[in-house]
């Protein structure tokens, strides 16, 4: 009887999980703006507050100023990379001719060891930019298309998170009526109270580890002599907010512009190869210690929550996997049936030996306590 219940149970949450996944994928459109709304109004949270408990300001006068700083913040980011952005473009036919005659050696050396002709590789030589964009605008209209989704995210975010804001007590007393029957009031509370430190240390942490990588890929670039370093140091620090990939896509534009600008490639390869060091401190060192164990995710998990989520939800499926699975996390950790993946979300913290290394410590013991019986003796 319980192996049936046991085998009943675990189609039912296979069930439920597919049945989830799918419902995810069907209301992305909604869900999307929603979950970043809730993350993001964590982030203001503490502005809002500030007006409403210091200031005494009245609840809707204390959000709406927080969002308007907010908004004001990213609107000033977006329209500094778009100035610095057009300064490229207007340098991007000279960049592509120094590039090509590089290239060039490289493309006739690759054409006297594989027979493959030049022009097969990259077409011909004398096509600017400008005419490259124009042949493939059907592709960029797909593009911004296809984004358009995204944009739409960040003018229905701001509303959603004025009403979390605003309905905030409201919304918690409704949690504490629905988990009635199944959590006391009490352990409701403090996986809300969880929750919120999680993506509150996950928001503040990523802030702070944008701010630090940003400096140190600006003093790299400072120090190699690539052109607009601060641009391209905290361009490639704000696409943290896609990990693991995004540090590779934020290399590449340096990377190009230093080809393109240097005499040597040594300059390239030295910029992908401090971009990469950086990544290895970040990843090791910064995030652990900024961020701090309360958002602990394995590297495996972490990698696969931003493959997986990329999969059902595209770039902001990317964006919102580690602290959506953060947030799971938490949940399971204080579920019984869902503990045992709570524990496989979170990091290793024991230390692995092989078999041999076992037995040694396990001789060693036994010697250590005969030799502390006899001592009592």
């Amino acid at each position: 009887m319980n192996t049936t219940a046991k085998r009943n149970h675990l189609a039912l949450d296979l069930l439920s999980f597919i049945s989830i996944v799918f419902l995810s994928y069907i209301l992305q459109d909604f869900l999307i703006p929603l979950i970043f709304a809730i993350i993001l109004s964590v982030l203001i949270y503490p502005i809002v507050q500030f007006f409403e408990s210091r200031l005494y300001f009245n609840r809707i006068v204390s959000i709406s100023i927080a969002i308007i700083i907010f908004t004001f913040i990213i609107f000033a980011i977006f329209v500094l990379i778009g100035i610095q952005f057009e300064e490229i473009m207007n340098k991007s036919d000279a960049y592509y001719k120094q590039i090509g005659q590089k290239l060039t050696p490289l493309l006739a050396q690759t054409e006297q060891s594989t027979g493959i002709n030049s022009k097969d590789i990259v077409g011909d030589g004398n096509l600017g930019v400008k005419e490259i964009v124009k042949k493939n605008s059907n592709k960029i209209v797909n593009f911004i298309t296809t984004s358009g989704s995204i944009l739409g995210d960040f003018v229905l975010s701001p509303l959603y998170m004025f009403l979390f804001l605003l309905y905030r007590n409201f919304l918690v007393s409704f949690i504490y009526k629905i988990t009635t029957g199944i959590s006391t009031k009490q352990h409701t509370r403090v996986i809300l109270q969880q929750l919120y430190k999680v993506q509150q240390n996950y928001l503040l942490g990523l802030v702070s580890v944008m701010a630090i990588v940003g400096l140190l890929n600006s003093l790299g670039l400072l120090i190699l002599g690539i052109e607009h370093p601060f641009f391209f140091g905290f361009l490639c620090a704000l696409l943290l907010l896609v990990p693991y990939i995004g540090i590779i896509i934020g290399s590449l534009l340096p990377a190009l512009i230093a080809l393109a600008t240097k005499d040597s490639y040594w300059y390239a390869i030295g910029v992908i190869g401090i971009f990469g060091f950086i990544q290895f401190i970040e990843g090791n060192f910064i995030t652990p210690k900024i961020t701090g164990s309360k958002v602990s995710l394995n590297a495996f998990v972490s990698i696969l929550s931003i493959v997986l989520f990329s999969m059902l939800w595209g770039i902001p499926g990317m964006i919102l996997a580690l602290p959506i699975t953060a947030s799971l996390k938490v949940l399971f950790d204080h579920s019984e049936r869902m503990k045992p993946i709570g524990f496989l979300l979170g990091e290793a913290k024991q230390k692995y030996f092989s078999i041999k290394t076992m037995n040694r410590l396990k001789t060693w013991k036994k010697i250590r306590t005969k030799k502390n019986k006899k001592l009592i003796n």
